[in-house]
């Protein structure tokens, strides 16, 4: 048995969670990040997104994760990419499903200010900043082979 399948004894098993991030372009082609001042994958920059509710579909919990995050009402134009985040040590297992949305009402401003999310800044996607959370990094190839930015 792999180290990453198997669960030591003693240890209660951990259920992998579900989450949900949104890729979102404004009219510059800049993509919205958010600075994340908890884990999962603490202190690195994000894609906007959450956990989904029990009995929440996928593209409901997106859509109010970004309402709650950053303010932005969104619709989803296409799902672009699974993203998985094992992290044994933190006790994390994560499966994310990752859609490129649209802004369709709000403005951009952090609502967890001081909480989860330490700040947000459009940024280049030909020039993202670092660390970037790994379960964010699918999502943006995705984004850029989809508008050729490579």
């Amino acid at each position: 048995m792999s180290e990453l399948s198997s669960v030591p004894k003693g240890e209660s098993e951990i259920s992998p969670r579900i989450g949900v991030g949104a890729v979102i372009l404004n009219e510059r082609g800049e993509v919205l990040l958010a600075w994340r001042n908890r884990q999962p994958e603490q202190h690195t920059w994000s894609i906007p997104g959450g956990k989904v509710d029990p009995y929440e579909s996928l593209e409901t919990a997106v859509i109010r994760e970004i309402k709650e995050e950053v303010n932005l009402d969104i619709a989803i134009d296409s799902l672009l990419c699974t993203a998985e985040t094992i992290q044994p040590q933190q006790k994390e297992h994560w499966i994310s499903v990752l859609y490129s949305t649209k802004v369709i009402g709000g403005h951009a401003r952090n609502l967890e200010e001081g909480g989860a999310i330490g700040e947000i800044g459009w940024f280049p996607l030909n020039d993202l900043p670092s660390p970037l959370a790994c379960f964010a990094v699918p999502g943006l190839e995705a984004v850029k082979k989809l508008y050729n930015q490579n």
